[in-house]
């Protein structure tokens, strides 16, 4: 028997129970995708995204990495956020980490893990940035629940200072970036009530105009 026979029984018995519900469900998602929201989350196989906002496929547009983490070097993470503004013109883009995420712990402990140190470099900078606050938090759990908000926070902004997400508000398409957190221990969703809709409320830094130039403010 194959040794992934059962998920593929589990595949068969979703698509005829899915079909049962809706006859028309397959047909109408194999003609085209119009999502209006783009998930940018954790590869935690915990944290599924539509699973927790109860949405069907077809209705997100999803990426994943560790740590949910949108760094401007990430082509993979660029492309998918370019596809999702420019054509499939998504009104939403969600940053939503976790708490207990474990790229954040592995970030905090010190120890090596290999070539993934590279990549939670980022997650220590953050930490940096706002060592003062974190390390005026005395309890572990609650100092790491911290850090992983305000990654979320950071990647709010990295996602808000990209060309794709600026290069839309300035033709006046409607994109607006939101940092939520998922909690392992409830199932719930917390609105960490970052949402950035314009460039008004990004640094004057990061604001780019069409001639390259800095914008004011």
């Amino acid at each position: 028997m194959h040794p992934l026979q059962h998920l593929l029984d589990n595949n068969r018995r979703w698509s005829a129970a899915r079909r049962e519900l809706d006859p028309g469900f397959f047909s109408r998602l194999a003609q085209q995708q119009s999502p209006q929201y783009l998930w940018i989350g954790c590869s935690d196989s915990r944290v599924s995204a539509t699973a927790i906002i109860g949405l069907d496929p077809g209705e997100v547009f999803v990426h994943r990495n560790v740590a949910n983490l949108v760094v401007h070097t990430d082509v993979n993470c660029l492309a998918v956020l370019q596809y999702a503004v420019d054509v499939l013109q998504i009104k939403h883009v969600i940053v939503c980490g976790h708490y207990d995420c474990g790229g954040v712990l592995a970030a905090m402990s010190g120890q090596p893990h290999g070539l993934i140190d590279n990549w939670l470099r980022n997650i220590k900078d953050i930490y940096y940035d706002h060592a003062t606050e974190m390390e005026a938090i005395v309890d572990v759990q609650a100092r790491t629940d911290r850090l992983c908000e305000l990654n979320v926070v950071q990647q709010v902004a990295n996602v808000c200072h990209t060309t794709m997400v600026q290069d839309a508000w300035r033709r006046g398409q409607s994109v607006a970036v939101h940092g939520w957190i998922y909690g392992l221990h409830d199932g719930c969703i917390h609105d960490l009530e970052v949402t950035i809709e314009g460039p008004e409320q990004i640094r004057s830094l990061y604001r780019v105009a069409p001639s390259g130039l800095l914008l004011a403010g």
